[in-house]
């Protein structure tokens, strides 16, 4: 019995280090499954990233539209105006009395 009664603090401290070690394990499979976790999300938030840059792409795309026809609404309506005065120059010659 004086044997087993030696061996005590070493199966104790063997106890306390197996528990030590089954903890570890413990946190690192937490760990992993967070990393798991994040890693799924930062694949799903790159998804959604790719998704907005197209998105951006399409309504930078409208936006220079845009300018473009802001440009060439006024420019056309000036040309078409002096088009239709230079059509009408010789009947408004005629109703304001000039040119016989």
């Amino acid at each position: 019995m004086s044997a087993s009664i030696a061996d005590y603090p070493e199966r104790l401290n063997l106890a306390e280090q197996v528990a030590r070690i089954e903890r570890s394990q413990e946190e690192t499979r937490k760990f992993v499954a967070e990393q798991h976790k994040l890693m799924a999300e930062q694949s799903k938030l790159l998804s959604e990233e790719r998704k907005l840059s197209s998105e951006q792409i399409k309504l930078l795309a409208e936006a220079g539209n845009l300018r473009v026809s802001r440009f060439l609404t006024p420019t056309a309506a000036v040309v078409a105006a002096i088009a239709a005065l230079t059509a009408a120059t010789p009947v408004l010659v005629r109703w304001l009395g000039g040119g016989g």
